[in-house]
C-alpha cells in the first residue's frame, strides 16, 4: 500500500510525499537522492528515538557513507535557538559540509527544528522529513516552513526551505497516544473548512473509522490533506497571500496556546481558534449559526476541547498583536465565506475577535 504526490515549483518537480503503510520503500526512495558516500543525521527526539529510530537508521546505513544521531527531550519547550546550538554543534564535531544530509524523524517539534537547522547551517543543507504524528504529517512535514520559539513567540525564528522527500508511514499513527491523535485532526478539519466542504462532510462521515486509525482510512485521509495543502503551497511557496488560508485559526490559536503557556496541544489550540474564526464569520453573515454549531459539535467527536478556562480575552488579543502574520500593523485574518470557501481579510476589529473569544473563553 503506498502513494505519490510531487510538489511543484512552477513546472519543475521539487520534491515527492510518499505515503505508505510501512518504512519498507524508505531505502529506495532516499538512494534515489544520490547520498552515497555522504554523511546523514537523523534529528530525533526521546520519545521517538525509542520507537523508531534504530529501524529507521538501520535502512538508511546502506543508502550513504555514514549515519550519526542527533536525540533531544521530547517537548515544545527544547525547540528553540538552544537546541539548534546543540546540533550545530553535533554536526561541526562530525564535521557535516554541504553535500551532507539531515534527517527530521519525528513530529512538529523535530521537523521544525531540524528544517532551520538544514535551512542555516552552512547557508543551507538538505534534508528529508518522516513525519511521525498525524498533524506533522498533514501539516508541517509539508511545505518548507522551518522554525523555532523564541521567548514566548512560536515560531518567531524560521526560514522557507523545502525538504528533498517527505515520507510517510501512516502506521506509526498507532504509537501515538489518543491526546496528539486528537490534535492533528485539528489541522485536518481546518483542511475542509477552508478548501472542500466534501471533504469536510467525509469528516463528519467516516468518524468512526478514523477514531479506529484504520490503516487504509488514514492513508486516504492524510492524501487529501496533504493535496490541499500541496496545492496551496504551490501557489504560494514564500506565503505572499494564498498561502495564508492555511493560518485559519491560527492567530487566535496560537496566541491561546503562548497565554496557556504551550500546555495545551497545538491542534486543540487550533480548534480554539477555528470555532472564534467561525463565529466572526457568523456576526458578518457569512456562516450561519447552524455551521457553527455543526464544528462545534464535530470537534468534541475527535477529543478536542471546545472551552478553555484560566486566561482572559485580553491577554489573548495581546499576544494575537505580536503574531508574526501581522502585515503593516494590521492582523492578516481568515475567514469564511462559506464551508470550504476561506479568504483573508485585513479588517477584523480586535472587538470582532473579542466577540468571537467568547465563544471559546470560560
Amino acid at each position: 500500500m503506498g502513494e505519490r504526490l510531487t510538489v511543484h515549483r512552477g513546472n519543475a518537480p521539487i520534491y515527492d510525499i510518499v505515503l505508505s503503510g510501512s518504512f519498507d520503500g524508505l531505502a529506495h526512495e532516499t538512494a534515489k537522492l544520490g547520498l552515497e558516500g555522504r554523511k546523514l543525521c537523523i534529528v530525533t527526539d526521546t520519545t521517538v528515538a525509542q520507537l523508531y529510530l534504530d529501524t529507521v537508521a538501520g535502512l538508511l546505513k546502506d543508502c550513504c557513507g555514514t549515519v550519526t544521531t542527533f536525540i533531544f527531550p521530547a517537548g515544545e519547550a527544547q525547540k528553540n535557538l538552544d537546541t539548534v546550538r546543540d546540533l550545530y554543534r553535533h554536526l561541526i564535531l562530525h564535521r557535516f559540509d554541504r553535500k551532507d544530509w539531515l534527517v527530521a524523524l519525528g513530529g512538529g517539534v523535530v521537523g521544525d527544528l531540524c528544517g532551520y537547522a538544514a535551512a542555516t547551517y552552512l547557508r543551507g543543507v538538505s534534508f528529508i522529513q518522516i513525519p511521525t504524528t498525524l498533524l506533522s504529517q498533514v501539516d508541517s512535514s509539508i511545505g518548507g516552513k522551518t522554525g523555532v520559539d523564541f521567548d514566548a513567540y512560536k515560531n518567531m525564528v524560521g526560514a522557507f526551505h523545502m525538504p528533498k522527500l517527505v515520507y510517510t508511514n501512516v502506521t506509526t499513527l498507532c504509537t501515538l497516544p489518543e491526546e496528539q491523535y486528537s490534535s492533528g485532526m485539528g489541522e485536518i478539519i481546518k483542511h475542509g473548512l477552508i478548501r472542500d466542504r466534501n471533504y469536510y462532510d467525509w469528516l463528519k462521515n467516516n468518524r468512526t473509522r478514523i477514531l479506529t486509525r484504520d490503516e487504509g482510512i488514514c492513508l486516504e485521509m492524510i492524501r487529501r490533506s496533504d493535496e490541499i495543502k500541496r496545492q496551496v503551497v504551490e501557489n504560494d511557496p514564500t506565503e505572499q497571500g494564498e498561502r495564508a488560508l492555511l493560518n485559519f485559526g491560527h492567530t487566535l490559536g496560537h496566541a491561546i496556546e503562548k497565554c496557556m503557556g504551550f500546555s495545551m496541544l497545538h491542534g486543540h489550540c487550533v480548534g480554539l481558534g477555528l470555532l472564534a474564526a467561525a463565529d466572526i464569520s457568523v456576526s458578518r453573515g457569512l456562516l450561519t449559526k447552524a455551521e457553527t454549531a455543526d464544528l462545534a459539535g464535530l470537534l468534541p467527536e475527535y477529543g478536542m476541547p471546545l472551552t478553555v478556562e484560566g486566561i482572559q480575552a485580553d491577554e489573548i488579543l495581546a499576544a494575537a498583536g505580536n503574531d508574526k502574520k501581522m502585515d503593516g500593523g494590521q492582523i492578516r485574518f481568515i475567514l469564511l465565506r462559506s464551508i470550504g470557501d476561506a479568504y483573508i481579510d485585513m479588517s477584523v476589529t480586535m472587538d470582532e475577535m473579542r466577540q468571537g473569544l467568547q465563544a471559546v473563553l470560560r
